[in-house]
C-alpha cells in the first residue's frame, strides 16, 4: 500500500510517497514554483524566424511562447484584430479552417496576454508558456479554451469511458473541454460534478483578475504543495496520509472533507520522538538518490549521468552471476534494472531525452520481453507521459519523458566551486534546512525554554538571517522561547550549538 508522509516546517515542507515502505516520489516546497501559474504577461519581443514570442511575466528571464502553444481561437481573434488596426475599412471574418502560421500577425510587442507556465525555467532558458490553459482537479483537468474531451488510457472499460464523457459534456459550458483522470473511474456523478463546478469557479476568477490586473502580475497559483499531492495521488491505494504538524493535518482533513470525504479517516498526526522522515527511513533514501550509482538487489547496479541535453543510464551486472547461463543472468538483471530505472526517473524528476544502456542480450525474444515490461511499468507507475522505442541491437533504449520542474539534483545541490561543476555539494539552503530540523528536534527533546543562543556556521547564519528569518520568528512562537543567532567560524557547515542565556 501507498503512504503519503509529510514533514512540515516553517521553512520547508517535504512530502514523500512510499509504496510498501520504499520511496517512490519526493516533493519539496520552500522555493518558488512557477509551473501551472497564470500571469498577465506583456509581449516583449516577437521573432517570426523561430515563430516564438518572448513574454515578460516579471521573472529574471522572459518566458517563451511558441506558435504551437497559442490556442486556435486566440490566434484567429488576434489576427483579425491586428489586420483591422492596419486597415479599418477591411472586415476580417473568422475562418474556422484557418491554421495560424505567422506569429507576427498574432502578437505585437507591448500586447497584454494571459499565459500559463507549462514548464519551469531550465538552466539559461526562461519558462515555457502556453495559452492552451489547464486547471487540474481531482477527477478532471479542465481545459477552458480547448473544446475537446479526453479520457485517461488507464480507464479501459468502454462503457465507463462513455459514461464519463457524457457526464462531463453535459456539465461543461460551450467551448470548454477536459481530460478525465484515472481517479474518476467508478466515481459517482455528484462527486465529478462538484469537481467541475469548483474548477469553473476558479477559471472565472482568473478571467476577472486578468481584466483588472497589471502587466507581469501573477493571477493564480496552484494549491499549497501538501494539498496538491493529496489532490493528485489520493485514491483507494493510499492507506495513510501522515503529517508531523497539527495545523497541516487540519488543513488536509478539511480539504479532503470537500474533495473526497470517504478518505478523511486516513489523515493522521505523527507524534513520535524521532523526526518523521527518520522514522520512516525517508532521509536515508533521499541521500541514496543523490548518488550516481544505484545498487540493485541482485548485485547489479545503475549509473545515472545527466547533462543539459539528455540523461544516460548504464546497467551493469556487478556481482550477479545467475544460476543457469549468461543469457538468463543478463535478462534477469535487465528486468530488475528496468523496474528500478522507472523508479529513478520519478524520484530524480528526470525528463527530456533519456538513453538506457541495458546489458546486450543475444535473444530477440528477451529484448522484446524487456521492452514490454519496461513500457508496462512506466504506464502503471508514472503519471508523466513517456514515449519508449524498442530495444536496439546494442541493448539501447531511447525514450522521452515529460519535463516537470527541476530535477531532484538541481533542487538539492549546487555546482561545486572547487571542481567547476564536475561534481555537486549540498546547497546552502539544503544544509540550512537540515540543521534547522536537527535544532527543532534537539529543542523538543531537551525542553529548552526562556532565551536560547544558537551558533551556526557563517554561511548558514547569513542564509537563515536573510532568507528564513520569518520562519525563525514563527518557530519562536511555537516553542515559546526567544532565539538569538550567532555566526561561529569554528563550526562546520553541518554543525551547530545551542546554549541557554
Amino acid at each position: 500500500m501507498k503512504k503519503i508522509i509529510i514533514n512540515y516546517n516553517p521553512w520547508q515542507t517535504r512530502i514523500a510517497i512510499t509504496y510498501n515502505d520504499r520511496l517512490e516520489n519526493i516533493y519539496f516546497s520552500g522555493q518558488e514554483t512557477l509551473e501551472r501559474a497564470y500571469f498577465k504577461g506583456k509581449v516583449s519581443k516577437v521573432l517570426p524566424g523561430i515563430q516564438t514570442a518572448f513574454v515578460d511575466i516579471g521573472q529574471d528571464r522572459a518566458g517563451f511562447l511558441h506558435i504551437s502553444e497559442i490556442d486556435r481561437d486566440l490566434a484567429i481573434e488576434r489576427i483579425g484584430k491586428n489586420l483591422q488596426m492596419e486597415d479599418d475599412d477591411k472586415i476580417v471574418p473568422k475562418k474556422s479552417s484557418y491554421e495560424p502560421r505567422d506569429i507576427s500577425k498574432i502578437l505585437k510587442e507591448g500586447d497584454p496576454i494571459l499565459v500559463q507556465v507549462s514548464k519551469e525555467p531550465v538552466y539559461e532558458k526562461g519558462a515555457k508558456l502556453t495559452t492552451c490553459f489547464t486547471l487540474p482537479g481531482r477527477f478532471i483537468v479542465l481545459m477552458p479554451n480547448i473544446p475537446r474531451i479526453g479520457v485517461s488510457k488507464k480507464i479501459a472499460d468502454v462503457q465507463e469511458r462513455n459514461r464519463l464523457k457524457d457526464l462531463v459534456r453535459k456539465q461543461l459550458p460551450e467551448g470548454m473541454g477536459c481530460i478525465i483522470r484515472t481517479t474518476a473511474e467508478e466515481q459517482g456523478d455528484k462527486e465529478i460534478i462538484k469537481d467541475i463546478k469548483y474548477l469553473l469557479k476558479t477559471w472565472y476568477v482568473i478571467e476577472k483578475n486578468f481584466d483588472k490586473g497589471k502587466p507581469q502580475q501573477c493571477l493564480h497559483e496552484d494549491l499549497d504543495l501538501s494539498l496538491q499531492i493529496v489532490r493528485d495521488f489520493l485514491d483507494d491505494n493510499v492507506s495513510t496520509i501522515i503529517t508531523d504538524d497539527k495545523q497541516n493535518q487540519t488543513d488536509i482533513y478539511q480539504f479532503i472533507k470537500i474533495v473526497g470525504p470517504e478518505h478523511a479517516q486516513k489523515v493522521k498526526l505523527y507524534t513520535g520522538k524521532d523526526p518523521i522522515f527518520d522514522f520512516f527511513d525517508i532521509e536515508a533514501q533521499i541521500e541514496e538518490v543523490l548518488e550516481k550509482k544505484v545498487d540493485l538487489k541482485s548485485g547489479g547496479s545503475l549509473i545515472v549521468e545527466t547533462t543539459e541535453a539528455m540523461t544516460v543510464i548504464d546497467v551493469n551486472t556487478g556481482k550477479f552471476i545467475g544460476k543457469k547461463n549468461l543469457e538468463d543472468t543478463i535478462f534477469k538483471t535487465n528486468l530488475e534494472a528496468a523496474e528500478e530505472v522507472a523508479r529513478q526517473l520519478r524520484l530524480r524528476n528526470i525528463g527530456g531525452l533519456i538513453v538506457i544502456d541495458f546489458i546486450d542480450m543475444a535473444m530477440h525474444a528477451n529484448r522484446q520481453k524487456l521492452f514490454q515490461f519496461f513500457e508496462k511499468t512506466l504506464k502503471e507507475r508514472d503519471k508523466f507521459q513517456s514515449v519508449v522505442l524498442k530495444v536496439s541491437e546494442f541493448g539501447l533504449v531511447q525514450m522521452t519523458r515529460k519535463r516537470s520542474g527541476k530535477t531532484l539534483l538541481h533542487q538539492l545541490t549546487d555546482n561545486c566551486p572547487e571542481c567547476a561543476g564536475a561534481g555537486h555539494i549540498k546547497s546552502i539552503q539544503t544544509e540550512s534546512f537540515a540543521v534547522l530540523r536537527d535544532i527543532k528536534h534537539a529543542i523538543a527533546i531537551e525542553h529548552f525554554g526562556g532565551n536560547i543562543i544558537i551558533g551556526l556556521n557563517p554561511a548558514l547564519f547569513d542564509y537563515v538571517t536573510t532568507v528564513s528569518y520569518n520562519a525563525i520568528l514563527e518557530f519562536e512562537k511555537t516553542i515559546q522561547a526567544k532565539i538569538t543567532l550567532k555566526g561561529d567560524t569554528l563550526l562546520a557547515v553541518h554543525e551547530y550549538t545551542i546554549e541557554k542565556m
